[in-house]
């Protein structure tokens, strides 16, 4: 049937409404989730847009170090990760990024490699911020001062985790199945939710120490990264998932 000028009409609007709300979805509204007071954001199979600026990180990060990270590596994982979850047949609609980490011991090296960096990545933007404060009370800074002494004498325990971990890798901050705060690191991009991992539990703050992360800035001094990265630590965020976490 041919279709008359006002249903060709009707037919474009729609389209551009319905392009328009994928596009806010994909983009706006996950940049809004991370100032939710209620609920740290989820993580899902696709890359989200940064909730600031490639420069917006200098006391840490310099611009160039987060484009090309942001642009090409994490991207790359994303991608990856979308191929992967075609080939073996997972569903994002019935299974969790955090549930497919959770059994990656039943999926293929390509998976396991590709689903813990777009993980670590998504997780670890959201752990930055612009506008960093000391965390200075609440639930978390309690739990941090019994479960290690001080904010200082944690700082460089999870300082000391980022530094000694040979090669690739993340520093963790973790909430354990037993309810006790622990730090740890994993290897490559491996992360607290698989099984296999050196370090488990519901990640709460994670540092990504790979040399594309610092090295055009801090070239060997990865100590000096560590450092800086307490500058930008988001921790509201932080507090909020260990709100969720302990429900």
């Amino acid at each position: 049937m041919k279709a008359t000028p006002y249903n060709r009409r009707q037919f474009l609007t729609n389209s551009a409404k319905a392009s328009a709300a994928i596009v806010l979805s994909s983009t706006v509204l996950p940049v809004l989730a991370n100032f939710s007071a209620s609920a740290p954001p989820t993580i899902g199979y696709t890359q989200q847009a940064l909730p600031y600026g490639y420069s917006d990180l200098q006391a840490a990060i310099d611009a160039q170090t987060m484009e090309i990270h942001f642009t090409k590596h994490a991207a790359g994982y994303a991608k990856n990760l979308s191929e992967a979850i075609v080939t073996e047949k997972v569903n994002p609609l019935t299974t969790s990024l955090e549930q497919l980490l959770g059994n990656i011991g039943a999926y293929s090296p390509k998976m396991r490699n590709n689903a813990g960096g777009h993980y670590n990545h998504e997780f670890f933007w959201q752990s930055l911020t612009p506008n960093n404060s000391p965390l200075s009370a609440g639930k978390l800074l309690a739990a941090i001062n019994q479960q290690f002494g001080s904010m200082a004498a944690f700082q460089t325990q999870f300082s000391d985790a980022a530094k000694s971990r040979f090669g690739s890798g993340w520093a963790w901050l973790v909430l354990t199945n037993k309810q006790q705060l622990a730090i740890g690191s994993t290897s490559n991009q491996d992360n607290p939710l698989m099984p296999l991992a050196d370090c488990k539990g519901t990640p709460l703050l994670g540092l990504d120490v790979w040399e594309h992360a610092y090295y055009l800035r801090y070239q060997n001094k990865r100590a000096d990264y560590i450092t800086n990265f307490w500058k930008i630590v988001n921790w509201p965020m932080v507090e909020q998932r260990y709100l969720a976490a302990m429900r």
